[in-house]
Parts: structure tokens; sequence; C-alpha cells
């Protein structure tokens, strides 16, 4: 019989976490790398199930469940695993002259109780690239995956609760209520990836107990094609970016603006491109995922409405999948384009001047991506410079989530914090500073009292040195 999550059982769960953490065992980094490394292992042997569980929660194909969710999360394992030696190790930092004796470090502690709660989209990665980061800083952590991807978050649970200690790493599994019901608890530190307004919530209740947090949120991310482009192999980056997981992606192109010039050829090969990546029709292909569920389905069915629907537009009930759209000059205030799309479905403007793409960007709030196609070295840096998003990629699009090297994150209302790589055991630490003072007689009189005037001297004296 399947347990149901509750405020008892949740609390007791917590209880065992902070008593788990306390007797130290999660700060000795050998132990970590050994748990990273086992949790690496059991996702190996447990693939074929992890990505039938992909494949009926949305309809992915194995290639790309194991390209875009379980690889980017063997890949993140190994860098870390590679360098967390490295990263543990107390920083030595400088000490100023009125320090000395003295010598000072930064040491990289765990904050303790780690709450993840995971999105659907990417039910997989987006769980257990963020347990890999806090399992590598040394946190216990309690997993709430999405109520809406339930066979992979089954998947996972099993993954986790039955190879490793509950006061260790667990999952639970509910609803929206449950998740008000951790929420509760105090937590040493909450990572939320989602929609923005959950993470509103989600920052309200850490509020209450000054936990800070890490919130990937979303936005409508920008997706410029400059005149000087090589049209083709844009089309075919633009479409993979938009396309792959249904346009489920948080950082897909949102919208696009194409300069004028190039306008109608980009349409043409976006088109061929859908065609020769899912045939005449994309809803009968064995590649191409589903909508989520029923509510989500009918949001991104609205607005099909919304603009001339130039490419694909046909939809199918019962499979609950809607073919790639291109909707052209919808209105800018219609849903389409003042809510994140999550699907599909793509807006396309034109353009002539730049200036009045990055006026357009910048008036709404900051995306969690953007993305920019030229060859001219001038509009790249203009757009670079003139715009402010989490994260960009040039000439491509999406790619820049998979380096370990960056971190990932939003900014504005597209959210707080990164993580990835070392980004990750960086976001998960806490960093103490600790001076160690020198036990002997040298001891500098000017610090104490009583301050004469001759003492007055000397501290103005030396604060003219830093002028």
């Amino acid at each position: 019989m399947e347990i149901v999550a509750t405020p008892t059982n949740i609390q007791s769960i917590v209880e065992k976490q902070r008593a788990y953490f306390k007797t130290g065992v999660t700060k000795d980094v050998s132990w970590r790398i050994k748990q990273i490394k086992k949790l690496v292992e059991l996702i190996g042997k447990n693939e074929p199930i992890i990505s039938e569980a992909l494949r009926k929660d949305l309809n992915k194909a194995n290639y790309e469940s194991l390209s875009v969710e379980i690889g980017p999360a063997f890949a993140d394992a190994s860098h870390i695993l590679k360098h967390i030696k490295e990263w543990a190790e107390p920083e030595s930092v400088e000490t100023s002259l009125f320090h000395l004796p003295g010598n000072s470090k930064v040491y990289k502690e765990p904050y303790g109780n780690v709450l993840v709660i995971s999105p659907w989209n990417y039910p997989f990665l987006l769980t257990i690239s963020p347990l890999i980061g806090a399992m590598s800083a040394g946190n216990c952590v309690l997993i709430k995956p999405s109520e809406h991807s339930k066979h992979t978050s089954k998947a996972i649970e099993d993954l986790i609760n039955q190879h490793f200690d509950e006061g260790y790493i667990h999952v639970v599994q509910g609803d929206a209520e449950l998740t008000q019901d951790i929420l509760k608890n105090r937590w040493d530190y909450i990572f939320f990836t989602g929609g923005t307004e959950i993470g509103r919530i989600i920052y309200q209740a850490a509020a209450k107990h000054l936990t800070p947090v890490t919130l990937e949120l979303g936005g409508k991310s920008p997706c410029v094609v400059d005149k000087h482009v090589n049209v083709d192999l844009a089309a075919k980056r633009i479409t993979w970016g938009k396309v792959i997981n249904s346009g489920q992606t948080c950082i897909a192109p949102d919208y696009l603006f194409v300069h004028q010039d190039v306008k109608d050829k980009l349409i043409e090969s976006i088109k061929s491109q859908i065609k020769k990546s899912y045939g005449e029709t994309p809803i009968d292909h064995p590649d191409y995922c589903k909508i989520i569920n029923q509510r989500q389905y009918e949001r991104l069915k609205g607005y099909l409405n919304n603009g001339e629907v130039v490419a694909g537009g046909k939809y199918n009930d019962e499979k609950q999948m809607i073919e790639p759209t291109i909707l052209l000059n919808p209105p800018k205030d219609s849903k389409v384009m003042t809510e994140e799309i999550f699907g599909p479905i793509l807006p396309v403007y034109t353009y002539t001047e730049l200036d009045e793409v990055i006026d357009f960007i910048n008036e709404r709030e900051k995306p969690l991506a953007a993305y920019i196609f030229s060859k001219n070295s001038k509009v790249r840096e203009k757009f670079l410079t003139s715009t402010s998003s989490g994260g960009v990629c040039v000439n491509d699009t999406v790619l820049h989530i998979s380096s370990s090297s960056m971190a990932f994150g939003g900014v504005g209302e597209s959210g707080i914090g990164g993580y990835h790589g070392k980004y990750s055991f960086d976001t998960f630490s806490h960093r103490k500073s600790v001076m160690h003072r020198m036990p002997h007689m040298l001891d500098p009189f000017l610090r104490y009292a009583p301050y004469s005037p001759k003492k007055l001297g000397i501290m103005r004296f030396f604060l003219k040195k830093f002028l």
C-alpha cells in the first residue's frame, strides 16, 4: 500500500534529518563522494525504468531522455566528483595590516537540512541535478517532486527511498496541500524550480524563517534573428530549442523577432526543419512529446486563436498534443505574449532596427534566457550589453544550460541564484569567514581605550594611506 505523506510524518522526517545532520557524517568529503557515486550507479542501473517513466509522463523518446535528462545529470555529477575535494578545502584570503599577526580563511560548510521542490517538465534532471549539488556540499535533503509527472516522481522515489537512509535523503509525494505543509517547517535552505507565481509563495514561506533560497523560475525568453545570419542553421537551432519536449522548457525561445530582410526565408526554413524532424504530421511521430496534462493542454489550445497561424496549428485531444505552430504578429497584449507559453507555439514578429527590439524586451520582465543570431559582432555586442537576462546563447538556443562551468539561473522575476558544477557546490554551502589570531603578546595598542589625541593622529595617518 502506498504511504501518503502527512504533516505528521513530514515532521518526523524533518526531525530525523536534523538528527542525521548533527552526527556530522555528511561533513566528511570522502563520504559525500561515495554517496554521489552510489547515486550515479543507481541511475545507470535504473535507466530503462527512468526512461519508461519519462515516456509515460511526456512521451519522451528514449534518446531525448538520455540526452536532456539523464546524460546532463551524469555530466554534472562527473564534474563535481572531479573537483569536490578542491572546492571543499578552506580558502586562504588576504589578512590586512590591521589584523596582523594572524591569518584569514573561508570555510565551506553545509547549510544542513535542504528542501528541493522540482517541476514536471524535466522531472528527472531538475530533481537530480540540485540533489547532487546539495549532496556535494554535505547537506541532508528532502525532495518533493511534481505530482504532475507521477511516473517519473515514483521512479525517483523508489530510487532514493529504497537505497538511502531516510535521515539523509528522502522523497515525499503529494499535491500543493502537501507542499504547504512542508513549507511550515523550518529549513536551512530551499531550492525551488517552477513557475514565478509559485516561486513567490515559496519565497514568502521562506521569509518567515529567514531561510535562504534558490528560485529557478522562467519568463518569456526572446530570440532575435539579424539579417546577417546563416538562415537555415538558425532555423534548425531555433526549431530544436523550441520544439524539444514539445516546448515545455523554461528556456525555450518564447517569441521571435526576425529582421524583415530574412523573415520569409526563415519561416520557410523553420517549416522545413519541423518536417525533417517530425514528418508531415508531428502528432503521429513517435519522438514528439505530449503536453503534460489537460489543464496545460487546454491553456495552449487557447493561444492558437491569438494570431495568424502560418505553420502547424493542429492538435489532438486524445493524445494531448499540439503541432509545432508559428503565430504571425499576435497582438502584443494577447495572452500568448503576456504569459509564458511553455508549449510548441512560437509567435513571430519582424523588425528593421535592433533598437526597437531591445526596447520591447526591456519594457518587460527580465527573462531567464535570451538568444541572438547574427554574424555581425557589433549587433551581438549591442544586444548583450543592452538587455538583461539570466543567461544568453549566441547563435544557438538552450545549450548554455548544459555547461558545468557556468551558473544557470535567473534575474529579477526569472529567478534568484544559480547552480551547476561549482556553482551548485557554492549554492548549497555557507562560506564561513574565520580569522585566526596569534596567541602571543604582539597586540597593537591602537584598538583599545582610552583614545588619546596621539592615537587619533596615528589613526588619521593610516587612513590617509587608503585615499
